[in-house]
């Protein structure tokens, strides 16, 4: 007998940089969102643009997860929720390093909570953010799945896995939900409008806004942390992959749950484009695809990087049924109209 779900999916961190692409990924899929965000990270202009977008609403509660009545109230409220995909976290490498409490806190508390309510509510399906971070300095490239996790780098990272373990001992002793652990790789560029994309918070820490940000000239130059890496071109490799195919990848996840596909209750997939493209050639990449020339220095290395990391995305491929759609150009392009189209807001 087949369960008939509501298609109802609370998104928690709706309003950053996965969630909102995520949140156009489900309404064009017939799902319907209800979010929470508390602002902290997130933005209503994201929110807005999604509304723009899909021409659907969307109701956002600004409740911090780390408080635990606060959400409580807002599940009994909303007893039809039938899946979370949970993004709210912070995540900056660098600042978790700087202040590692915030980052236990935050990203903890707030999975617990969340968790403690799945399990009253036996809300069946839950999808979890997890993070290439997880994977820390691999000696075997691509890391699949089953590479055994180092110590991570960072306190981000720790929390990241941290919060797998959690999910996973939870799943032991809730055996009628499901659970699956998406561990995104480098996501960027903007959804194909231009309409919404990555906002960062202060500085860019992430490439490629610091690379659009220094060809409309907000930032002076780009620095390059390292070219005396032992990679082919010396500069740190990473897996990129357009944020549109990690958001179509959380839909997948959904309806492979809703359909009952799944083999244990807590399953694990990397989404990578399975390349890796240096930072020297991801700079390549961008003038190549928009014609800007771009300022950049090398600089020295930076604390927390890791050397190489790209992903094995067969189980995702074969299980999921999801298959990356867009290249590093339409990154690089989709990256550069969004900062464009910031420009002219």
């Amino acid at each position: 007998m087949k369960h008939h779900f509501s298609k109802k999916i609370l998104l928690t961190g709706a309003c950053g940089y996965i969630g909102s692409h995520t949140l156009v990924d489900l309404f064009e899929n017939g799902f319907d969102v209800i979010s929470i965000d508390n602002l902290s990270r997130g933005y209503m202009q994201l929110l807005k643009g999604v509304e723009k977008i899909t021409e659907k609403s969307v109701q956002n509660y600004a409740i911090d997860l780390c408080d635990a009545a606060a959400l409580h109230d807002f599940f009994d409220t909303h007893p039809d929720i039938s899946g979370i995909i949970h993004f709210a976290a912070y995540k900056s490498v660098n600042e978790s390093v700087r202040e590692p409490l915030l980052y236990y806190h935050n990203n903890i508390a707030s999975l617990v909570n969340l968790l403690q309510e799945v399990q009253q509510r036996q809300i069946p399906h839950f999808i979890f953010s997890s993070s290439c971070s997880v994977y820390g300095n691999v000696k075997h490239l691509p890391v699949t799945e089953n590479t055994p996790l180092p110590t991570a780098e960072s306190p981000y990272g720790f929390s990241k896995q941290i919060g797998e373990t959690m999910i996973r001992d939870m799943a032991q002793v809730c055996p009628q939900q499901q659970f699956v652990l998406l561990r995104y790789f480098n996501p960027v560029g903007a959804h194909p409008s231009a309409i919404i994309g990555e906002i960062p918070h202060g500085t860019p820490e992430n490439l490629v806004p610091y690379i659009t940000q220094t060809a409309i000239g907000k930032r002076e130059q780009l620095t390059v942390y390292g070219n005396d890496y032992p990679t082919r071109d010396g500069s740190c490799i990473r897996d990129y992959i357009h944020v549109c195919d990690i958001a179509s990848a959380h839909t997948k996840a959904l309806q492979y749950l809703m359909d009952k596909k799944n083999t244990g209750n807590c399953e694990v997939f990397n989404l990578g484009s399975g390349e890796g493209v240096s930072v020297l050639e991801l700079i390549q990449a961008f003038e190549q695809s928009t014609g800007k020339a771009l300022n950049y220095r090398i600089g020295a290395r930076r604390a927390g990087d890791v050397v190489a990391v790209y992903a094995d995305n067969t189980l995702a491929k074969e299980k999921l049924g999801w298959i990356p759609q867009y290249g590093v150009a339409d990154m690089m392009q989709s990256a550069w109209k969004w900062e464009q189209y910031c420009a002219n807001m």
